[in-house]
This record gives structure tokens, C-alpha cells and sequence, in this order.
């Protein structure tokens, strides 16, 4: 292999972390608010949007990824394999964005085959733009110090995609939609479209890829697959992978519901008051259109910043105790954080927002390690076969992605459904809805007991995992000395 300079300059990671800004301004959007629009926008009952959920994630999981990764690692042009792909699905996935979370005039039945048709559509395109993408941080660098450092850089900007996403979209599409959702999610999903082309071109022309496969280093798809299956830690992350993106998908998509229906709405506000005052004088005074919707904006903000905090460590954390274990304590002390909301009553308001902030912390942590740590899974596979397969390992890891999104956003809409939960009716504007008590206590479940199940499971897996810093440093370095 090819591998000249491990180094990677600043503007390179700056400019490889705007791709995940723009994959997570689709992503986040999908975490947390698909269920909540496919219910109180669009118009769908709860099973129907579970369904749909969770057949077209499952099977975009299970399909377009495998395919995806083995074509990437096939594919050799003058940009690279990985680069090509970022560059050509920049505009349809902007295109497929806009269209998934637009509600159609059509009848009932039209609107769920459009529903089913423009999720599966763009789970294909994001799979076919951000597989490539995480493929490409193993491949712009071999050194696992510079491999940290990147991810760190990647998962700050997905902070920033996050914290406008949970922030700041539900009060802009409320304040621009001037009370019509519908409207107002399609103006704000067509300028994040535009954005979010714009980011994935500049990430494209920023960036290089320095591991190089040597030509007599050639695998079959079989032979790709068969090492995948014989690669342990592979197993484990891609179980791990899923429970992480079942837990996401299930609070992420229930804080909206939490909120409404929930937190106590004039405790909320006797909290949120002064902090809703100062950003009216400076002109943010779409937060005062809803105090649910603010509070569920704050709230998210809050957790956000300290998230960041946590991913800023991060780096120096996994290099000096090495990724495992780091990985695993922080997430066992966020899930604790996340049981602690099964304990608070509608008026603690000050307590959830202390335990978002504690929770989002060592959460965010863990962020950049667990996309690192599958890096160096491609690098055992490497170390153990004498053959790479950088794409195909990281589609896997997409699939558990994909499959643990569309799992948890099932559970979301199935569970509220279990509970009583009605769907708002799309067709009827003046409609006003009462839920049942029952749906608060189903609320308060799908944030607290129900998603630190998954990551219980996931911190018990990681004893088994068996690359810790002293196997790090050695792959590594055996690695080196024979790409020289």
C-alpha cells in the first residue's frame, strides 16, 4: 500500500467533516422528527408509519448497503474510489430529501405508497453518499492518532447539524409555515438541501485519499464477505452499531412527544421564561410560538453544547486509554443519565435539563470513537487477511445503522400506538386533539426505561471486543512496516 504522508492538514478536516454536516442535516431530521411528521404532518395512523418505518429501513439496510460498499471498493478513478461517490450523489440526494418529507394532495392509500417509495429512495441515496463518505476516513489516513483527530472533526460538525436540527427546525418550520407544518417543512428541507450539496461538493475537492490498495491485492466479493464473517470484532461492532441507532432513533423521536405531551407546560415556561426573553431581544422570537416546541428546542440545545464538550476530550481520552474502554464507561455512566428520567415528574424541569446536559456529555464522548473503532476494524481485517476492504466493512456498519434507525422509529410510533396515542389528522386544520393520559406515561417510557435497554447491551458486548490500545499500537505499527 501506499502510504506516504499519514498526516492530514486542518483545512482537510475541516473540509471532510462538512460532508457529515450535510449527511446529518437528512440524518438528524430522520432521527427526530420522521415519526412525529409521518403522524402530526403527514397524516399517517401509528401502525401504518411503523410499518413503513421499519420494512423500507430494514430492507434498504439489508439490500443497498452490501451492494453500495462492494461497488465502492470496486471502484477506481482518477478521484479515488470513495471521493466519486460523494461528488455524484451530492444533487439527488438534496432532490430525494426535499421530496420524502413533502405532503402530497393524494388520497390516503397514494400517500402511503409515496411515503414508503420516497423513505426507501432516500435511504438509497443517503446510503450511496454517506457509505462512501465513512469509507473515506479510513482511507485518508493510516495513522490511528490522525484517525482520532479526524473523527473529532467529523463529529463536531455533526453537532453543529444536530443542534440546528433539534434546536432550531421545529420553531423555524412553526414560524415559517405560520401555523401550516406541511409548509413550513418543505421551505426549510429545500434550503437544507441546498446546503447540504454545497457542503458535500466542498468535501469532494478538500479532501484525499492516502491508503491505497496495491494491485496485487485483489479480492473477490465472496472473499470480502467470508473475512467479514470470520472477523469478531466486526460482529461485535456491527451489534453494537444497531443497539446504539435503536436507542437514537427511540428518545430522539420521542422528545417532541415527551414535550407535548409530558413535561408540564406552565412549569416549563416558568423556567424558560428569561432564557425565551433574551433571545426575543435579539431577534430569535420564533421560539415564543409554542412552549412546547421551545422547550423541546432548548432542551436539545443544552444537551448539545455539552456534547460537544464531551467529543472535544474525546480524541485525547481514546488515545491515552485507547477506544474501548473509554467507549464503554462513558456509555454506561450516559445511560444511567437517561434511566434517571423515569424518575422525574412532569414539573422537574430543571432535573431533565441537567440530565440531558450530564447524559449528552459522556454520549458525545463516544460519538467520534465508535466511527473510529470501525476504522480499525478494517485495519484488523487488513492485519489478519492481507487484504482490505475498507467500504464493505464500514456498509456493514451501515446496515446496522440503517436497521437500528428503522427499529427504533418503528418502536416510536408502535409503542405511542400501545398507549393510546392519536394521530393528527392532516385533512382537518381545525381539529383539536386530546390525548388520552395513558400516552404521557408512554412518553416518559420511550425516554427513559425503553432506550437504555440497547445501550446496556452494547456496554456488556464491549468486554468481548478485543482491540484495546495495546492491540491498537501493534496493528498499527505491523501495518506500517509492511505498506512501506
Amino acid at each position: 500500500m501506499n502510504t506516504k504522508s499519514q498526516k492530514v492538514s486542518v483545512l482537510e478536516k475541516i473540509g471532510y467533516s462538512l460532508g457529515d454536516l450535510a449527511a446529518n442535516l437528512v440524518f438528524q431530521t430522520l432521527v427526530t422528527f420522521l415519526a412525529f411528521f409521518y403522524t402530526d404532518i403527514y397524516g399517517l395512523k401509528n401502525d401504518h408509519a411503523s410499518v413503513i418505518m421499519l420494512v423500507a429501513g430494514l430492507v434498504a439496510a439489508v439490500s443497498f448497503n452490501p451492494i453500495i460498499g462492494a461497488l465502492a471498493d470496486r471502484t477506481n478513478s482518477r478521484w479515488g474510489k470513495f471521493r466519486p461517490w460523494i461528488l455524484f450523489t451530492a444533487i439527488p440526494l438534496g432532490v430525494i430529501a426535499i421530496l420524502a418529507f413533502t405532503t402530497p394532495n393524494f388520497s390516503y392509500k397514494g400517500k402511503l405508497i409515496y411515503a414508503a417509495a420516497t423513505y426507501a429512495l432516500l435511504l438509497l441515496a443517503y446510503a450511496a453518499s454517506n457509505l462512501p463518505y465513512s469509507a473515506l476516513s479510513g482511507v485518508i489516513t493510516g495513522d490511528m492518532s490522525e484517525r482520532n483527530s479526524l473523527s473529532s472533526y467529523r463529529f463536531a460538525a455533526v453537532m453543529f447539524a444536530q443542534f440546528f436540527v433539534q434546536v432550531f427546525m421545529l420553531p423555524i418550520i412553526l414560524h415559517v409555515g405560520k401555523g401550516d407544518k406541511a409548509a413550513g417543512i418543505e421551505s426549510v428541507m429545500t434550503w437544507m438541501a441546498i446546503i447540504g450539496t454545497v457542503l458535500l461538493l466542498i468535501t469532494f475537492l478538500t479532501t484525499k485519499e492516502r491508503v491505497v490498495p496495491s494491485a496485487e491485492q485483489k479480492s473477490t466479493l465472496k472473499e470480502d464477505l467470508g473475512d467479514l464473517f470470520k472477523n469478531k470484532p466486526w460482529i461485535i461492532m456491527l451489534t453494537l452499531t444497531v443497539l446504539i441507532f435503536v436507542t437514537l432513533a427511540m428518545k430522539g423521536g420521542s422528545y417532541v412527544y415527551y414535550f407535548n405531551n409530558y413535561v408540564d407546560e406552565a412549569e416549563l415556561r416558568s423556567v424558560l421564561q428569561p432564557v425565551l426573553d433574551s433571545l426575543s431581544a435579539i431577534g430569535l422570537n420564533f421560539f415564543e410560538s409554542d412552549i412546547a416546541s421551545a422547550g423541546f428546542g432548548l432542551f436539545n440545545a443544552g444537551g448539545i453544547i455539552f456534547s460537544m464538550i464531551g467529543i472535544a476530550v474525546s480524541s485525547k481520552l481514546a488515545n491515552k486509554f485507547g477506544k474501548r474502554d473509554v467507549f464503554g464507561s462513558t456509555l454506561f455512566i450516559a445511560t444511567l443519565f437517561i434511566i434517571s428520567f423515569f424518575f422525574y415528574n412532569p414539573k422537574d424541569v430543571r432535573l431533565m435539563f441537567l440530565a440531558q446536559a450530564l447524559h449528552m456529555f459522556f454520549y458525545g464522548v463516544t460519538t467520534p470513537i465508535l466511527w473510529a473503532m470501525i476504522a480499525d476494524v478494517a485495519d484488523y481485517s487488513e492485519w489478519k487477511n492481507n487484504r482490505r476492504a475498507t467500504a464493505i466493512i464500514f456498509s456493514a456498519m451501515m446496515v446496522g445503522l440503517k436497521g437500528g434507525l428503522a427499529i427504533g422509529g418503528a418502536i416510536v410510533t408502535w409503542v405511542l400506538g400501545l398507549y393510546g396515542y392519536i394521530p393528527v389528522d392532516a385533512t382537518d386544520a381545525e381539529a383539536v386533539i386530546v390525548q388520552p393520559e395513558s400516552v404521557a406515561q408512554g412518553a416518559k417510557m420511550l425516554v427513559s426505561i425503553y432506550p437504555s435497554i440497547p445501550f446496556l447491551i452494547g456496554v456488556a458486548l464491549l468486554f468481548f471486543y478485543e482491540i484495546n490500545k495495546k492491540k491498537e499500537v501493534q496493528i498499527q505499527e505491523e501495518l506500517l512496516t509492511r505498506r512501506m
